[in-house]
């Protein structure tokens, strides 16, 4: 069976219409005001979220050392050639020992390292602080001392560690110095003209880090992106 269109039918179905020019304008006018609005808050998201992860990343290391510390109080602050130490989660850590006198208001019981590379001052190295984020998290995030490893794609390194002035306030209220932690997330590094990552030079006024004090166990964040 054969379907008839009228003319008139046949006429309405052929009929096509196109965009006029103005409308055209309207939609790239309007394409252009969602781009100039969604793209900041976009960034925008992209910002906090790595002040989240910063953030996060400290709380987790602040927790595994005060825990670290827990686990030497419940131990009866065990020591071992005249350093404190104890063994965390199969990690053997050198704990602060403050010396005699303690003119630095160094608290006892705070990790600064692995045993085996035994120091018990308040004032880290670059090793020791890797030392320090690979054994108080349970699965630590990839990380490193040299910014080269940041630039090569193929380690995936996602934090960089180096060290820091930090200070406290002992009970006379003398301002003390010491070389503490610092630990920077790589994605908000800033980069040179090629693309790649730059050095921080141990200063908090780049990226998003956070700082660890082992004389007291403080953790501090700073967050510098905008």
């Amino acid at each position: 069976m054969n379907k008839v269109f009228s003319q008139h039918s046949v006429k309405k179905l052929n009929k096509q219409r196109g965009f006029t020019l103005i409308e055209l304008v309207i939609v790239v006018v309007i394409l252009g005001f969602l781009a100039v609005t969604a793209i900041p808050k976009f960034l925008d998201l992209t910002d906090q979220a790595k002040q989240a992860n910063i953030e996060g990343m400290a709380g987790g290391f602040a927790t595994g050392v005060s825990l670290v510390r827990a686990q030497w109080e419940a131990e009866g602050r065990p020591t071992a050639a005249n350093v404190n130490r104890v063994d965390y989660e199969g990690s053997f850590f050198a704990l602060t020992t403050p010396p005699t006198p303690n003119t630095k208001s160094i608290r006892p019981g705070y990790p600064v390292g692995l045993v085996n590379g035994n120091a018990s001052t308040a004032d880290m190295t670059n090793a020791r602080c890797i030392e320090l984020w690979q054994g108080v998290f349970a699965q630590p995030p990839s990380v490193s001392s040299a910014v080269a490893d940041l630039n090569n794609p193929a380690l995936s390194i996602d934090y960089l560690a180096d060290t820091t002035n930090v200070e406290l306030t002992d009970s006379a209220g003398v301002v003390q110095s010491f070389t503490g932690c610092v630990f920077y997330l790589k994605e908000s590094l800033d980069k040179n003209a090629a693309g790649s990552f730059v050095t921080p030079g141990g200063s908090t006024a780049v990226g998003n880090n956070f700082t660890y004090n082992a004389a007291n166990s403080e953790v501090v964040v700073y967050v510098n992106t905008p």
